[in-house]
C-alpha cells in the first residue's frame, strides 16, 4: 500500500463527497456541506486552510433513505452508522474510501478508512427547557459513549487518572454500543411530532435553527466544484459559529487531526 500526504487525503475526500452528491442529487435526496465544510465553502470557497476533513448534514427522513440505499451504488464508498452496522459505535455516520486505510493518530489508534461524515439533524423541541434537557442527555450520553469506546490513558494528577479508571469500569458493564444507540434514541426522541425547529443532537455543539433553513438547497463552490448548501446557511453558519466570517486568532489555525494512511496501489 501506498502512503497518503494531506493533499492526498483532501483529493481522496472530494472523491467521496463527488459520489455522494452524485447519488443523492439522482435519487432526490437532500443533503449539504456542512459545520466547517459549508463554513469553508463561504469563507474560503474550499477547504478551510487548516483543516483537513469533509461533513455534510441530512434530515433524518434523507438520511434514512441514504443509509438504507446507497451502499448498493457501488463497492468502493460505502456508508458506515450505527443503524447498519453492528460494530459502529459512532453516532455520526462515515462514508468509506474501502480501498483506504487510516489510523488516528498512529498504527496503534483507530483504524478504519479515508471518510467524511454526515451529521444528522432531528426535531427539537419549541420548548427551551425541553430543548435543554434533550442536549444534557445526549452530553451525558457522549460522554459515557467516549468512556466505553476509547482505551486511551488518562491524562492528568493520579486522583484524575484513578477518577477516569473507575468511570471506565462502571461504563463498561454495558455493551459497545450502548451509550451510541442511547444517544440515537434520545436524537430521535421528537420526531413524527410538529416541530419549528432541529437541532444536532448526534453532535458536540448545542446548535438548534428553523426548519425554514432547509426548505431550499443552492449550489455553491467548494475546491473548484459545485454543492448543495442550504438557502438558509447564513442564519445557520450563525447558529454553529456566530460571527463565522471572523478569522481566528493565528495560534488556532491548526489542524487538530492526526493520521496516518494509505491507499491500495
Amino acid at each position: 500500500m501506498k502512503a497518503i500526504d494531506t493533499e492526498e487525503l483532501k483529493r481522496l475526500q472530494i472523491g467521496i463527497l463527488d459520489n455522494v452528491a452524485c447519488y443523492c442529487d439522482n435519487n432526490n435526496i437532500n443533503y449539504w456541506l456542512d459545520c466547517g465544510t459549508l463554513l469553508g465553502a463561504i469563507r474560503h470557497n474550499g477547504y478551510i486552510p487548516w483543516d483537513d476533513d469533509i461533513d455534510i448534514g441530512m434530515l433524518r427522513p434523507d438520511f434514512d433513505r441514504f443509509i438504507h440505499e446507497f451502499n448498493d451504488y457501488n463497492n468502493r464508498y460505502q456508508v458506515h452508522c450505527i443503524e447498519n452496522d453492528p460494530k459502529y459505535y459512532f453516532v455520526q455516520a462515515k462514508v468509506l474510501d474501502t480501498e483506504t486505510v487510516l489510523y488516528e493518530p498512529d498504527e496503534k489508534g483507530l483504524k478504519h478508512c479515508v471518510n467524511i461524515d454526515i451529521f444528522v439533524y432531528d426535531n427539537a423541541p419549541n420548548d427551551d427547557r425541553e430543548l435543554k434537557k434533550a442536549f444534557d442527555r445526549r452530553d451525558f450520553y457522549r460522554t459515557c459513549n467516549i468512556l466505553r469506546t476509547l482505551n486511551n490513558q488518562p491524562s492528568g494528577g493520579v486522583m484524575r487518572r484513578a477518577f477516569v479508571h473507575l468511570l471506565r469500569l462502571f461504563v463498561k458493564v454495558h455493551r459497545k454500543d450502548y451509550y451510541c444507540r442511547k444517544m440515537l434514541q434520545n436524537a430521535k426522541r421528537y420526531n413524527g411530532q410538529t416541530m419549528e425547529r432541529v437541532g444536532n443532537f448526534s453532535s458536540f455543539k448545542r446548535t438548534v435553527c428553523n426548519k425554514t433553513v432547509f426548505e431550499s438547497f443552492v449550489d455553491h463552490i467548494f475546491e473548484g466544484k459545485m454543492y448543495k448548501i442550504p438557502s438558509g446557511y447564513d442564519e445557520w453558519l450563525r447558529a454553529f459559529y456566530d460571527d463565522y466570517m471572523k478569522l481566528p486568532p493565528e495560534e488556532n489555525r491548526v489542524s487538530h487531526h492526526k493520521f496516518v494512511a494509505y491507499i491500495n496501489e
